[in-house]
This record gives structure tokens, sequence and C-alpha cells, in this order.
């Protein structure tokens, strides 16, 4: 079963009302990243060999944003036009794989919601070894929370298989008592899919096609409906307003600050220390409270940075000495001291060696003060 082809999709097609923004919601930035893109990089434990990005509002900005990045994958991209429910998304999803396709027809699908950026690869991989183990036709992630309100619950039949998922609102008291919740991120076997979405139908209050409902559809004729529970339910968490993406941020910058320790640089206070998922830094490098790097800035080995220091696609050399300043899309100097409160323009250039002193505002490409 290993060697059956994995595929994704990923739904990126919601407005994202409670962002209250002109930004499409997978854009939206974590650490210098579009949200969906760490949704994507989830997958880097899995043979995928194909994803279908599945984009709706801001259709034309998300497909030109992911296809100008570079990536391991190979991704395709189809419209739902008209937003009507996960179910009608994953079924738009599927018109992206050629119907002569047998051998993706004989594999599994991924499907994954695009505002889940705290997803592990880990938990990924273990999904669909879990699918595959089983051989059932679909398992879902789960989760196991104190205080479930407003999820759907997991409803297992008798045999331990998952009969259906209940949402919140048309749960019995019983049901409400279940702390076991859907994710939203499934593994199918690609087969059976395209046949269940035809069975379901809009009968909710939304008038939408729910993804969930292919779980009874499935348990109902027959079929095997498996689940494994994440390690850490906050993976599964899904940004939906400004609150949740700054607590996501949060999340995310404290993993990239942990792994650069790992790495060999030195934080003196990480929790004041802001570093893009973009960003390179060399071994012993210091950074000192209220450093900010972003976009594509590269720190090279043993270089001090602040405190008080905010710095754009900016490069520093080896040895160098950034302290209380500003610069974007500049250039330092190997042991190069710059600052205090300098200001570096694009295009400014502090050559190897220079001190530039305090108050320092270089004119555009001038090398030392």
């Amino acid at each position: 079963m290993a060697d059956r082809p994995l595929a994704a999709v990923v739904l990126a097609a919601g407005e994202g009302t409670r962002m209250r923004s002109e930004r499409p919601k997978p854009l939206h930035l974590l650490c210098g990243k579009a949200m969906v893109r760490y949704v994507l990089d989830s997958l880097s434990d899995c043979d995928v060999d194909r994803v279908v990005v599945v984009v709706g509002h801001g259709a034309e900005r998300v497909t030109k944003k992911l296809q100008a990045e570079e990536g391991d994958l190979l991704l395709d991209f189809v419209e739902q036009h008209t937003q009507q429910g996960t179910g009608d998304a994953v079924a738009v999803g599927l018109t992206a794989f050629p119907d002569d396709d047998d051998r993706h027809d004989g594999g599994d699908v991924l499907v994954l919601p695009g505002d889940t950026p705290l997803l592990r690869a880990a938990t990924i991989r273990q999904l669909v070894d879990h699918h595959r183990a089983n051989d059932v036709a679909c398992t879902v992630l789960t989760a196991r929370l104190d205080d479930a309100t407003g999820y759907g619950r997991i409803v297992r039949g008798r045999d331990d298989r998952v009969a259906r998922i209940v949402e919140h609102r048309d749960a019995s008291p019983e049901e409400l008592e279940i702390d076991e919740i859907n994710t939203s991120i499934y593994c199918f076997r690609r087969s059976v899919l395209a046949p269940a979405l035809r069975r379901i139908q809009p009968v909710n209050d939304q008038g939408e096609y729910y993804l969930t409902d292919v779980v009874e559809v499935l348990h109902d004729a027959g079929y095997g409906v498996a689940a494994i529970s994440a390690d850490d339910p906050a993976e599964t968490h899904g940004v939906n307003d400004r609150a949740q993406l700054a607590a996501a941020e949060a999340e995310l910058r404290r993993r990239t600050n942990l792994e650069w320790l790992r790495r060999g640089v030195t934080m003196l206070d990480p929790s004041a220390t802001y570093v893009d998922t973009t960003v390179d830094l060399a071994p012993d490098v210091t950074l000192f409270p209220g450093t900010i790097l972003q976009g594509e800035t590269v720190v090279g080995r043993g270089a001090e940075i602040g405190p008080g220091t905010r710095l754009v696609d900016c490069v520093v050399g080896a040895g160098a000495t950034v302290e209380r300043t500003t610069g974007r899309d500049a250039e330092i100097g190997a042991h190069a001291h710059v600052g205090p409160f300098a200001h570096l323009a694009p295009g400014d250039v502090v050559a190897d060696g220079v001190s530039t002193g305090p108050f320092f505002a270089a004119p555009g490409d001038r090398e030392g003060p």
C-alpha cells in the first residue's frame, strides 16, 4: 500500500470575512510566509506527487503568489466559482484529475483546509500511515478537547469505526458529551470519494454540500472509516480571525526560534526576538532583545544584531555588529559596526570593517559614513 500514489486537495477558496481584510485569507502572512504555504509544507514527509489547490475568493492573487514561490510540489489550481460548501470544493478539486488517470484512481487523496498553518508534517504522515495500515475508505484526523463547543463530533459505531460526524448545532445531548472532534483533515481512497460526493445533499440551513456527510455515506455503504487523533490538538486549529492569526504567529515564532537555538544561534530573550521563517542565520549569531529579522535577510557567522533592530531583506556579513538600526534591502559588510540609531535605505552598502557611528543615514549606494 505504501506504493499507492498519493495526491492532495487543499481547500483555499474561502473569503474569510472575519479577517476583515481585502487580502485573500490564504495569503495572510505568518512569520513572513503565506498561511496556505504552511499547509503545503505539512505534506513534506509524504510522497505526494500531485497537489490541487482549490481557489475562489481572490483566486488570481492566490494562484500567482503560490506559482511565484519555489517549492518541491507540483501545484494545480482549480477555481470554485460559487461557494457551495466543502463537499462542493472537493468535488471541484477532483476535476483536476483526468478521467483516464487510472494510476491516481487506485491511490489515496488527502484533503486539507488551507487555514491550518500549525500542522506538522509528522502528523500528516501518521494520518496517511494509519489510513493505509487499516486499509479503509477514509481516515479522519481528529482531536480531543476539554471544551469541544462549536466543533463537529466524531460518532463511532459498535466496532469503534467512525459512523458519522455530527455538527455541534445538530448534536443530541449525549453527542455533545463527546470530546473527540473533527479537524476537517482527511485521507480518502480516491476511487470511492467522487461517488460518495455525488450522494450528499445540501439539506442544512446553509444550503451547502458538507464534506463531513461523506463519512456517513461511506459508512452506510459498508466501507470502513477510521480515525487517528492528533498528538497536539493545537496543530489542527484553523485561523478565522485576527486573534487566531496572532496566536498562530506566536506559536510559529516559538517553533522557529527553538529551531535556531538548536542550530547554534544565541537569543538572549527568545520571547522578544522575531525571526521570519524565510530568514537565514549562520551559527554563532547573537540576537539581542527587540530584534526583528524579516523577508530574505541573511546574517553571517558570529554577527551580533540588536537590541532594538529591524532588518528587512538585508545581508549582514560575518562578525558584523548592528545595534538599534533599521534597514531595508541593504548590505552590511563583514566586521562592520552599524549604529546605534542608524537607518539604511534600499541599496545602501556599508563596506567591510566600517564603523558608521551613531545616527547614521547613508545616501543610496554610498559605502561607509
